[in-house]
This record gives C-alpha cells, structure tokens and sequence, in this order.
C-alpha cells in the first residue's frame, strides 16, 4: 500500500502591508482595540490588478522548487479557495496555465478556513489508492477586494489577509515505523445547520430573487461576510480540541509525542485558548496571524513555510494541524515532516 509525503513547501504574501493603524484611517478603531481582540498587528493587501491564482502561482512555484521536481511530474492539483478569481471556472482552471501545465485534473475545494485540510485529505486518498503520484496543494485568498472597509463591516474587516500557501505531496512506500513525511491521518467534519453564522448571502441562487445578485443585495452590503463573533470562537475552540484528540487517539499518540502544532491562524485568542484547554507548551504552537492575518485556506501552508525559514519545523518533526471555520466545517491532521 502507498503512503503520501509532503516533500515541499512554499508561500507567498503581498508586498503591501496593512497596519492597525492604516486601518483606523478608514473606520473606527485602534490598534489597541485589534490587538485585543485578535492578535493581528498586520496583514497584507494586494494592489487592484492581481487575482487570487497570482498568488497561487508564486506559493506553487516555491513549493515545487523546494520540493526538488520537475513541474512536470505533478498529476493532480488541488485549489483550496473562497475568493476565487472568477465565478466559474474554478481557480485551479485559471492556475493550471500559468504553472505551464496542461491536461491534469485541476481541482478547486471550496471548505473555507478547513479548506487546506480537506484537499490535503483528498490528496492522500488519490494517492494511496494508486490514482495519482504527485499532487500540487495550494490554499490562497484575497480577502481585501471582499470586505467592507468601513466601520459598519470592521469586526470583520479588520482579521483577513491575503495570501497563499502550498506544499507538493508525493507517493511513497509504506514503510512501518519509518521516520519520513508521512501523512498519518486526517479527520473531517461540517455542520450546516451554522451556516449562516459566518457567510457571504450574495451573490447566490438562495436569496429568492430573480438574479443572483441585484442592486438592493448590493445597497445591503449582502456581498460582505457576516459573522456572529462569539458563536464562531466557541465552536472553533471546542471542535479544534475534539477533532485534534480524535487525531491522536486514532493513532496512538499523545498530546506530548508531538513536535509542533500548526493550527489554523483565524484568531490568535483562539489559539492560545486551545493551548490552555489542552496543556500545550506556548512553544510548541506556531503562530503567523500577527503578521499575516487570517488567510482562511493558506493560514496552515504559510505557516509551514514559515515554521521552516524560523527553524522550528524540521525534518523528521511529528506535526498536529487543526481547522475550523465557515460552514461550519473542522478538520485535523497528523504528519511527519
């Protein structure tokens, strides 16, 4: 039987940079009151001319050189977005070009904050069933053409980033016991009957009018996430730890057996409230929210990249991921670097 490994990683980032303070020249509020609340000191923002497969293309690029292939190699990509360049086709479609590639199946997940989990899930099953060999996962959002930047929509405005992140995984023997990149197990979760808590209602098919998206839908603002705060931050702590201990039970681990914890950079209050409920060293959580904001699928490949250039993320390191987010969905890892 096959076993999948991630063998390379690479990221990307906007060149502009956001501050609190830049953004309490556009709404009301501070930098204290962000940092209070989120964590995030930063973020970046991309200029008016890129699209969200822009980004996808300079993390894919990184990733496929630090994975030391040939573009060619790669059978499968998988897309995870929900800011996607255009409608339809999906953004793995627009991607495919631009990476030079033709002919491969190019597909794009639509899970949200889960979504880099769920694909990394997809990949391992295509490639432990043998239907492919070399598979290109990349999470990347652009969040900032999509926000109210006033101070009616801050609460939201003020956490998401632009971004991506993208690792290629790759088949490999299995082998018991073997210290190498191993995905170990991945578990995947949802709950609809929240998925109004945190969504965008337009444009859609839903909304009981005759065109998915009009202009009193625009005049309300109904193209904008929506979030009830509160409702978000306790279920994502509460499934975070649920789906995290699922993942360590299912194999045999301990929260101590773990070299790293790479979770999903949504709210950095959130993290550390996972941290406490569960006894976690501070340094064994890897954090990037400050400095990049919540990236919704590129937060956990970005921070892989990161976890690597800061030298806490090395070869051989056992590595837990978490996820929560829009839909609600959940989800969680297990892997050797």
């Amino acid at each position: 039987m096959y076993q999948s490994e991630i063998i390379g990683c690479g990221m990307y980032v906007p060149e502009k940079i956001v501050t609190n303070n830049d953004l309490a020249q556009v709404m009301e509020t501070s930098h204290e009151w962000i940092i209070q609340r989120s964590g995030i000191e930063e973020r970046r923002w991309v200029t008016p001319e890129v699209s969200t497969s822009d980004l996808a293309l300079k993390a894919c690029e990184e990733a496929i050189k630090n994975a030391g292939i040939d573009k060619k190699e790669i059978d499968c990509i998988l897309f995870a977005t929900i800011s996607p360049d255009h409608d339809f086709p999906g953004s793995a479609c627009f991607l495919q070009p631009k990476l030079g590639l033709t002919e491969i199946p190019a597909i794009d997940v639509r899970q949200q904050c889960s979504g880099f989990i769920y694909g990394l899930s997809m990949a391992d099953a295509f490639i432990k069933t043998g239907q492919y060999k070399t598979i290109l996962l990349v999470g990347a959002e652009i969040h900032s053409k999509g926000l109210d930047k006033t101070t009616r929509g801050r609460d939201v405005a003020v956490l998401f980033g632009d971004g991506a992140g993208a690792v290629v995984i790759r088949r490999a023997e299995a082998q018991n016991g073997a210290k190498d990149s191993k995905i170990f197990s991945t578990h995947l979760f949802a709950e609809g009957v929240h998925a109004k808590e945190l969504w965008a209602a337009a444009p859609g098919s839903g909304l009981g009018s005759e065109l998915r998206m009009n202009h009193e839908h625009v005049e309300a603002g109904l193209f904008f996430p929506q979030m009830n705060g509160k409702k978000v931050f306790a279920n994502a702590v509460r499934r975070m730890c649920e789906c995290l201990m699922l993942a360590l039970e299912k194999n045999n681990l301990k929260l101590e057996d773990i070299d790293l914890f790479l979770f999903h950079q949504a709210n950095l209050r959130i993290n550390q409230m996972l941290a406490q409920e569960l006894k976690i060293p501070e340094e064994k959580v890897f954090n990037t929210i400050m400095k990049y904001g919540n990236t919704t699928a590129a937060t956990i490949p970005i921070g892989m990249s990161e976890a690597v250039k800061a030298g806490k993320l090395k070869k051989g390191s056992l590595v837990a991921s978490a996820a929560f987010g829009s839909g609600f969905t959940w989800a969680s890892t297990i892997y050797r670097w």
